[in-house]
C-alpha cells in the first residue's frame, strides 16, 4: 500500500528507525525533527498520515494535530506518547487523532496500526467520492435544461426537497419523473437514508400487499422465509411509488392507512411495525379524473398530493433539445468509447421539429443508437433509426401562413425570455423597432 507518511520526532534514532521500518513496507516517508519543521512540510505537501511524538520542543504534537485539522483535514494523525502521558494521548484522540502508540515502540504493532488507519482512510475517501458523485448525479441543478418551464421545476424541487411533505410528480412517460424523485431525495435531510423505488404498474394485483408491507414465513403458499416490504426497506428515507395510479382500489385503503398511521402489518403477522418514510409518487394519468371515475380514492389523492410537480413535455421546452442532445452525445461517447463531436445542423433542425412521443427517454435512446453506429464525426439524418422519421415530422402546421405566424411567435417569445422581458434589448437584438415589437406582441398574442 503506497502512502505518503510524515514522521515527526525530536529523537533522531526513533525518527530514522520509524522511517526505515515504514520504507521497508513500501511507504513513502519524510521526516521532521520538530513541530515547526513539520508544520512547514505540511504546508508544502500533502500527506496521507502524520506520525508525531507529543512531547517535543519548538511546538509539540498537539500543535501539529491542530494545524493538520485546520489546513489538511483529510490527513490522518497518529500520536506517539510515553506511559506517563497517556492522558495527553486521550486528549489528542478527542481533538482528532485517529490512534496513539506507546513508547517503547513495538514496530509490529506500529505497522498493524498504520496499515489499519490507511485502509480505513482509503475506504472513507472512496465512500466520500462515491457519495459526492451520487449527489452530483442527482443534484437538481444538474438536470439538463434552461427553458423557463424546466427552471420552474428546479425552483419547486429546491423549495420542496428539504421538507418532509409528500410529493406527486406528474407528466408524460419519459419526461424524467424518477430523476426528479431522486433529486428530491438526495437534496433532502434523508439523503443518507434509503431511496426505494417500486413500479406499481409492474406488480401483479395479488402481490401488491406483500410487496408494499412484506410478509411472514408461511403467510401463503411459497412464503418460505420472512420478507420485508418496500415500506420497511425505505424506513428513514424515501419511498418512490412510480405509476401510483395503477394501485388497485382495495390496496389504496391500506396504503392510505400506512401513510396516516406510519404503521404497517406484514402479511401473516399480528405485530405492528413502525415506519418513517417520505412518499414521492409519480403518474402519467390525470389522477383527479381517476378520482371522479371512482378508480382512485380522493382521500389518498390528497395525502399523496401535498405538493405537485408537473414535468413539461419536450414540446413545452423545445429550446432545451440542443442541450439534451449535447449531454447525451457526451454521455454515450464516454460509455461507448466513441468520439462523436455533435450533430449536423440538418439533424438538429429535424430534432427540434420532431414530435417526441416518447419524450426525453426516446431522444436519449435515439442518440445512444446513433452514437454507437455512426461512422461520422457528426450525427447525420442517415444515422437516425428508420422507425424515427424525423424528416417527415414537424410541430409546425402545413399551412404556410400559419406556420410562419407560429414560428414568429415562438422566436419573439424566446428572445424576450432571453432578455428577461426587456423589450428594448429584445427589439435591438432582432433588429426591429420597439414600436414594431409592441405591435407584434399584440398581433401574435404573446404573453
Amino acid at each position: 500500500m503506497s502512502a505518503n507518511i510524515l514522521i515527526v520526532d525530536d529523537e533522531p534514532e526513533i525518527r530514522n528507525t520509524l522511517s526505515e521500518v515504514l520504507k521497508d513496507e513500501n511507504y513513502d516517508t519524510v521526516t521532521a525533527a520538530n513541530g515547526e519543521e513539520a508544520i512547514e512540510k505540511i504546508n508544502e505537501s500533502d500527506y496521507d498520515l502524520v506520525i508525531t511524538d507529543i512531547k517535543m520542543p519548538i511546538r509539540d504534537g498537539m500543535e501539529i494535530l491542530k494545524h493538520c485539522r485546520n489546513v489538511s483535514p483529510l490527513t490522518s494523525v497518529i500520536v506517539i506518547t510515553a506511559y506517563a502521558t497517556v492522558e495527553t494521548a486521550v486528549e489528542a484522540l478527542r481533538k482528532g487523532a485517529v490512534d496513539y502508540i506507546l513508547k517503547p515502540i513495538d514496530f509490529d504493532e506500529l505497522l498493524l496500526r498504520v496499515n489499519n488507519v490507511l485502509k480505513f482512510r482509503k475506504t472513507y475517501m472512496e465512500n466520500t467520492l462515491l457519495r459526492h458523485e451520487v449527489q452530483k448525479q442527482h443534484d437538481f441543478s444538474n438536470i439538463i435544461g434552461e427553458s423557463p418551464a424546466i427552471k420552474d421545476v428546479f425552483r419547486l424541487v429546491q423549495r420542496v426537497a428539504p421538507s418532509t411533505s409528500n410529493v406527486l410528480i406528474t407528466g408524460k412517460s419519459g419526461t424524467g419523473k424518477e430523476l426528479i424523485a431522486r433529486a428530491i431525495h438526495h437534496n433532502s435531510h434523508r439523503a443518507d437514508e434509503p431511496f426505494v423505488a417500486i413500479n406499481c404498474g409492474a406488480i401483479p394485483e395479488n402481490l401488491f400487499e406483500s410487496e408494499l408491507f412484506g410478509y411472514k414465513k408461511g403467510a401463503f403458499t411459497g412464503a418460505s422465509t420472512d420478507k420485508d416490504g418496500v415500506f420497511k426497506a425505505a424506513s428513514g428515507g424515501t419511498l418512490f411509488l412510480d405509476e401510483v395510479g395503477e394501485i388497485p382500489i382495495h390496496i389504496q385503503v391500506k396504503l392510505l392507512r400506512a401513510i396516516e398511521t406510519k404503521e404497517i402489518k406484514p402479511l401473516g403477522s399480528s405485530n405492528i411495525v413502525k415506519v418513517n418514510v417520505r412518499i414521492v409518487s409519480a403518474t402519467n394519468r390525470d389522477l383527479m379524473k381517476e378520482v371522479e371515475e371512482g378508480n382512485f380514492r380522493e382521500d389518498l389523492y390528497y395525502r399523496l398530493n401535498i405538493v405537485e410537480i408537473h414535468l413539461p413535455s419536450l414540446a413545452e421546452r423545445r429550446e432545451d433539445i440542443p442541450l439534451l442532445v449535447s449531454h447525451f452525445v457526451d454521455k454515450y461517447n464516454r460509455e461507448l468509447k466513441r468520439k462523436v463531436k455533435g450533430v449536423s445542423n440538418e439533424t438538429m433542425r429535424s430534432f427540434m421539429n420532431y414530435n417526441w412521443k416518447g419524450e426525453v427517454r426516446e431522444l436519449e435512446n435515439v442518440i445512444e443508437r446513433a452514437v454507437l453506429l455512426t461512422d461520422s464525426e457528426y450525427l447525420r439524418i442517415t444515422d437516425i433509426p428508420k422507425g424515427v422519421d424525423i424528416k417527415e415530422n414537424s410541430h409546425y402546421p402545413d399551412n404556410l401562413k400559419s406556420a410562419a405566424r407560429l414560428f414568429e411567435k415562438k422566436h419573439i417569445s424566446t428572445i424576450l425570455e432571453r432578455y428577461e422581458g426587456d423589450k428594448a434589448k429584445a427589439a435591438e437584438a432582432m433588429e426591429i423597432g420597439l414600436s414594431s415589437l409592441y405591435r407584434k406582441i399584440d398581433e401574435l398574442e404573446i404573453d
